[in-house]
């Protein structure tokens, strides 16, 4: 889950994960596969400039120095097509743009330290245009934006690259698991209209290796490091009623991978809701209902004044869980790029009995400003 223009997923409806299939009417069904064609990949993992946003979005926790999710990180990349700019034949002709977010979660230190990115691109993939400060790959993952890159390596796994004042990340990241399709085989329900949808898929439970970089001081990952992938794209609009959302990725101890999310309206209810769990080599799709996360602690930013809930008790279907934050400071400011402001940052998921069962990623937006397009 994420954002662009404003908050990550604002313009595929709240950067959820979508979840549909058996939940949907056979004809609203029919209508999601008719409109995207199945993926396909590696030409999937690559850009889709065709399309209005789309974005690449990684999350990890990192194993240091004996200490179990000692940092966390996150680097995303966005794209937003110009419709005004199509026709331009000047090679300067910023036909799309490209921006990004980075950050890395400091546990013991309860900080987290932030950067971003903005840059245009010509459309022109590869960096075969001298004059673009950033471009994407469209045959397979690779986007890169001045410094900051994630790129396929020739060895298959992914390099994610970030170089900021305060922190920088050099990781390797190595599938463990098949591609994870959301929603309808990968084409993700985002709203209660048939056309809010996204094409979605995750690549959970990645080993990550490398090292972290935190005010001048080396950090090797160890065993046990662990990233998310998310590249969704799409033309959808952000649902009216909709003011933000809430969404967990996490890695579980087991080797699973559970999303979950739900979209807000302003009072607080739920408009839409969903997403997966993959567990023992089976995948269950949530569908609108299946998931309620209902807030048991709130924190107030200083900065922004923004409430928070950094503790949810999370229901799913014979299910309940408590999603805890790591620490809660972990409001991003993305107001020189995006121009949201979010809550995102690592946390743990526990059973019903209080037990770790896994780590990942929350997602909060519209709580500082209701998301506008």
């Amino acid at each position: 889950m994420h954002l662009p223009l404003l908050t990550r997923r604002q313009w595929t409806v709240a950067g959820v994960t979508g979840a549909a299939g058996p939940y949907l009417p056979s004809t609203a069904r029919a209508s999601l596969a008719q409109t995207s064609p199945p993926l396909v990949f590696p030409r999937d993992a690559g850009a889709h400039p065709e399309f209005q946003t789309e974005w690449w979005y990684v999350t990890g926790f990192a194993n240091v120095q004996g200490q179990e999710a000692a940092l966390g990180f996150q680097i995303t990349f966005f794209r937003r097509r110009l419709a005004s700019t199509q026709a331009m034949t000047s090679s300067l002709a910023a036909k799309q743009l490209l921006f990004a977010h980075a950050a890395v979660s400091d546990v013991q230190g309860k900080t987290l330290w932030s950067d971003q990115r903005i840059a245009r691109w010509s459309g022109v993939p590869d960096s075969a245009n001298a004059s673009d400060q950033g471009w994407a790959r469209l045959t397979d993952t690779g986007v890169v934006l001045r410094d900051w890159s994630l790129q396929r390596t020739a060895q298959g796994a992914l390099r994610a690259l970030v170089i900021a004042a305060d922190f920088s990340f050099d990781l390797t990241l190595t599938d463990t698991q098949p591609v994870l399709l959301q929603g309808d085989q990968g084409h993700s329900r985002k709203g209660p209209d048939a056309a809010q949808f996204s094409n979605y898929y995750s690549r959970p439970q990645m080993q990550a290796q490398g090292e972290i970089r935190l005010k001048g001081r080396r950090h090797a990952l160890a065993e046990g490091s662990r990233a998310w992938l998310d590249q969704e794209w799409s033309d959808a609009l952000l649902h009216p009623d909709a003011v933000g959302w809430d969404w967990i990725g996490i890695h579980l101890q087991d080797g699973g991978a559970l999303t979950a999310f739900v979209l807000r309206r302003k009072d607080g209810s739920a408009l839409w809701s969903g997403g997966s769990l993959r567990q023992g080599g089976k995948l269950r799709i949530f569908g609108p209902g299946d998931v309620v996360f209902t807030p048991q602690r709130l924190w107030r930013s200083p900065r922004t004044q923004a409430s928070y809930p950094v503790q949810w008790q999370v229901h799913l279907p014979g299910q309940v869980f408590t999603v805890r934050a790591a620490f809660e400071a972990q409001e991003l400011d993305s107001r020189n790029s995006t121009g949201a402001v979010y809550w995102e940052g690592l946390c743990e998921l526990l059973n019903a009995l209080q037990q770790r069962v896994g780590r990942g990623y929350l997602e909060m937006t519209g709580y500082a400003a209701p998301l506008k397009l």
